[in-house]
């Protein structure tokens, strides 16, 4: 109620809106000057590599501007969307710079743009490690409603903070207190005055309840106050990524498409397989070998272990692994199962433990760690049973703790070496994870979503977390 009368006295006196429950730290401006830096940081180690005799300003200038005609220095992106985006735009760059001519020689160029499309999101990726959780990093945002759906929003950004979406209050005209840990104010017109008085210029409205005309008096309402408003519709699980607006007789409409179901899509992430795992498999042959040294010396018998999994429609195909556990692991798990309900309890939730008496010690761990034990799989790749990049090929036993609708959904794609769930949750991801975030791949495929996946698979290898 507090609140409430606070903004009735505001209305009438807006500069004295800034009260002590609405803190706003995030500096769009810093945040747009340290993007800044990391691009001209990409572009000149990028050029230097290649040993490039200069880097003059005008060329500088062009893919700074070309980024942000792209719209790559303001906050909402997603990574795969900024990857995209970043590309493209750095090869638009290289294309004016070839056309306009200049002593730079063609090959150099060429190679200079493509160290530059590597380096540019490669080095943005890092930055927002670094900065994405400091309070300033982002842009302020209020949030329309303060509902379940309001909640799920500000708990969505607070765990990915590299959005930059920061919310500092919350308005509704039906709750009070706060959401989420945001305050709510029960006076809708409270959220242009404040937008007003700390310049905030990005709402994001989460409430579902309003459809129809009032939805759209409200968003006509709106857009007067913020220089940007987002409708969060209630479309949980629908395809996100590569949504389209259409205009259908005056009337709004989301273009959907199943991209996997689309042939020139799927010879283009066969050739990407095909390509990958050719340069993976030879990259790969020194570490089977020491692998295989390894294993023969921690333990008797084969140094590769093969189990049957359910490959795309619902085909029995067989995936081979390098050995990392005894060969009693059976009755080493039956035992253990057998012994204790916590480890139980870990096991249906995950099928995995972190304590497993099945590894072996010392290679067991470290093969399974950096998922190094997966390397034989890229001939499975390569015979066409599996894609570089898809959902995790599962044992029947995995495969019977999910629903059949999910079951039936992941077997109209590849099972993968890698995918979304193993370089964002690894182990520590529950089957409701693993549903979730396989969902979200299979109805969002995209050749860039496939490149980004990759990418995050290098960091996992390198720095493993949540592996076990």
């Amino acid at each position: 109620m507090g609140a409430q009368i606070a903004f009735s006295e505001l209305a009438s006196r807006p500069a004295k809106i800034a009260q002590p429950a609405v803190v706003v730290r995030a500096r769009p401006r810093a945040t747009l000057c340290v993007l800044l830096a990391a691009d001209v940081l990409a572009i000149l180690v990028a050029r230097a590599v290649v040993i490039h005799p200069s880097v003059g300003w005008d060329s500088l200038g062009l893919f700074v501007l070309t980024y942000a005609a792209l719209d790559l220095y303001s906050s909402g992106q997603s990574a795969v969307e900024e990857l995209r985006r970043s590309v493209l735009g750095t090869g638009f760059a290289c294309l004016l710079l070839l056309l306009r001519g200049g002593p730079d020689p063609l090959g150099l160029l060429i190679l200079s743009g493509c160290l530059t499309a590597g380096a540019v999101p490669f080095v943005r990726s890092i930055t927002r490690n670094i900065f994405a959780s400091r309070p300033w990093w982002g842009v302020p945002v209020i949030v329309l409603g303060a509902g379940q759906a309001a909640r799920m929003l500000i708990d969505r950004l607070r765990k990915q903070p590299e959005v930059g979406f920061k919310p500092v209050a919350c308005f509704d005209d039906d709750h009070q207190g706060e959401c989420a840990g945001v305050p709510v104010y029960n006076w809708m017109p409270g959220a242009g005055v404040l937008a007003k008085t700390l310049g905030i210029r990005h709402a994001l409205v989460a409430m579902p309840e309003l459809a129809g005309e009032d939805l759209v008096w409200a968003l006509d309402e709106w857009g007067a106050a913020f220089r940007h408003v987002i409708l969060i519709p209630d479309l949980s699980g629908v395809s996100s990524l590569r949504a389209s607006a259409r205009d259908i007789g005056g009337l709004l409409g989301l273009g959907m498409r199943q991209n996997l179901l689309i042939p020139l899509n799927r010879w283009t992430k066969r050739a990407l397989d095909i390509a990958g795992a050719l340069v993976l498999g030879v990259i790969s042959l020194p570490v089977l070998a020491a692998a295989a040294v390894w294993i023969k010396w921690a333990s008797r018998g084969s140094v590769f272990y093969c189990q049957e999994r359910e490959g795309e429609k619902g085909r029995p195909i067989r995936i081979p692994k390098l050995r990392t556990m005894h060969e009693d692991a059976e009755a080493l798990l039956m035992r253990a199962l057998s012994e204790s309900a916590e480890i139980r309890a870990e096991w249906s939730s995950r099928f995995k433990l972190h304590k497993d008496p099945r590894i072996l010690p010392g290679v067991g761990k470290f093969l399974r760690r950096t998922s190094l034990d997966e390397l034989p799989q890229v001939w499975s790749v390569l015979k066409g049973e599996m894609s570089l990049v898809g959902p995790r090929p599962f044992p029947s036993y995995h495969l019977d703790g999910f629903g059949q609708r999910f079951r039936t959904l992941r077997s109209r794609v590849k099972p993968g070496l890698t995918g979304l769930w193993q370089v964002s949750d690894r182990a520590d991801g529950d089957l409701e994870v693993q549903q979730t975030l396989d969902t979200y791949y299979i109805r969002n495929w995209s050749l860039w979503l496939d490149l980004y996946i990759l990418a995050r698979t290098v960091r996992a290898v390198l720095f493993p977390k949540g592996a076990y």
